[in-house]
């Protein structure tokens, strides 16, 4: 790729910098020179080397603003705000018309969390640039430490109306959009954007992606074509489009769309799995292993993929396999909850309800929380004639789900179970006054139960 005119002379002059230094030399650089040497450093994280070449900067150019600035900016990068401040009221008595000092002055301001005073001097600035979409953009960024996003967005917005080459303005417009949950003004606001400059691939990507928030995917999908059409390398936008296409069970084209990605850069871990439940989707059971299995070779430590081979197994009813598996995903990460919960459904399908306990107690005891665990759990224990143990877990999960309808008709079943009618009747209310629509799971679960006539009786005064 052909180099600017600038980026040559930057490249020229920071071979000649690197040049003196080796040899000692000492050659002389224009001061603006110095100050491109400098920033390049700073961006690239060689601080020792931006520190030299300020020091011989300002040996050459003892008066030059320019200079001071960028050693205020490096002030203010390693924190030393007071010798910053210092030095910018000493540069301001020189030059108060130079934009540069307000820009540093609210950086300091905004390093000590006083972004309304940051923005206050960012707007003296643009009364002096002639870069007016940075300084829109850097207003915006204080607008967001703030968390209002309302006028985050106005200037990101001005920002892009200044310079519609900023993609990082038109993605954070896009962002504060997202988090206002204002997808339908996104959509408007893009359109619009597009009407202005229709060969921008990231605005028609970002269409897209407002379309599936709103679950159109027909239009979600036309936007990220529109947006592969533009630029044919857009990785992005071709695996957004395959999501898109398997919502509209459009599979085979999801998996051509997948493909394309794969040949654009190495394979991911997600694509091949989304492949594998496409082939799946079709039928395709032999290439949907395939595919399962290249995604846990992979990425051995993606849990998608791990379940993905053994929910595989387990619609085969196949519960050896899936065993197997599940089990070489528990050795992998042990402290994975959602495969503990795939080991205790297995064996509850084989109705070994030991097993199965085991399993809904290490995905507890792995921070698994969920009501259906619980559920399941003691529904286990019950079978195992567990049922004190049932009722302590039960008690447990109230203080996570204290009004929950499952739990208090369970405990209800599980009381009457161990003779303790009183607490069993009191859990027993409290399950119709959340739920009597549901009470019939009494019958199902608790037979005997549901047959006394206090039970009944208890029922019929909520039915009216």
């Amino acid at each position: 790729m052909r180099l600017s005119h600038d980026e040559e002379e930057n490249n020229l002059s920071l071979s000649k910098f690197e040049s003196m230094l080796k040899t000692n030399k000492v050659f002389f650089f224009d001061s603006e020179e110095f100050e491109d040497i400098i920033l390049h450093y700073m961006d690239t994280g060689r601080m020792n080397l931006a520190k030299k070449a300020l020091k011989l900067g300002l040996e050459q150019h003892p008066k030059s603003t320019g200079l001071r600035l960028v050693q205020v900016e490096m002030l203010v990068y390693e924190d030393r705000l007071d010798i910053a401040q210092k030095l910018l009221t000493e540069l301001y008595a020189i030059e108060p018309n130079n934009e540069e000092i307000y820009i540093q002055q609210a950086n300091i301001y905004s390093k000590r969390d006083q972004h309304e005073k940051a923005i206050d001097s960012l707007k003296i600035a643009l009364d002096f640039t002639d870069d007016l979409a940075d300084v829109y953009s850097m207003i915006g960024m204080e607008y967001l430490f703030m968390d209002n996003l309302e006028e985050a967005k106005q200037y990101f917005i001005k920002c892009l109306e200044e310079d519609n080459e900023d993609y990082s303005a038109l993605y954070n417009i896009v962002y504060c959009f997202d988090f206002l949950d204002q997808n339908e003004e996104a959509i408007q606001y893009l359109e619009q954007f597009i009407n202005k400059k229709p060969y921008s691939e990231v605005a028609w990507h970002q269409l897209g992606r407002q379309f599936y928030s709103l679950k159109n995917y027909e239009k979600s999908v036309w936007a990220f074509d529109y947006a592969t059409l533009i630029d044919e390398n857009f990785l992005g936008a071709y695996l957004e489009k395959a999501k898109g296409l398997e919502k509209l069970k459009q599979y085979k084209e999801a998996i051509e769309c997948y493909n394309i990605t794969m040949e654009l850069d190495d394979p991911t871990s997600f694509a091949l799995l989304r492949i594998g439940k496409c082939h799946e989707k079709l039928g395709n059971k032999d290439l949907a292993l395939k595919f399962y299995l290249r995604t846990v070779h992979e990425d051995p430590l993606l849990d998608k993929a791990w379940i993905a081979i053994t929910d595989f197994y387990i619609r085969q009813k196949n519960f050896q396999k899936a065993i197997y598996y599940v089990n070489k995903a528990i050795g992998i990460d042990g402290d994975n909850s959602l495969y503990w919960k795939r080991y205790a459904a297995i064996y509850q399908g084989m109705q070994f309800y030991e097993e199965a306990e085991l399993g809904y107690r290490k995905a507890f005891e792995a921070g698994d929380i969920h009501l259906d665990t619980f559920v399941l759990w003691t529904n286990m224990l019950q079978e195992l004639g567990e049922y004190e143990t049932a009722i302590e877990i039960l008690l447990q999960a109230t203080e996570v789900f204290p009004e929950e309808y499952e739990i208090e008709y369970r405990l209800a079943g599980l009381y009457h179970l161990t003779a303790n009618p009183k607490k069993g009747n009191f859990h027993l209310n409290n399950g119709l006054r959340l739920n009597f629509k549901n009470h019939t799971i009494i019958q199902e679960i608790f037979p005997l139960m549901w047959k006394k006539k206090t039970v009944q009786n208890i029922i019929e005064k909520y039915r009216n």
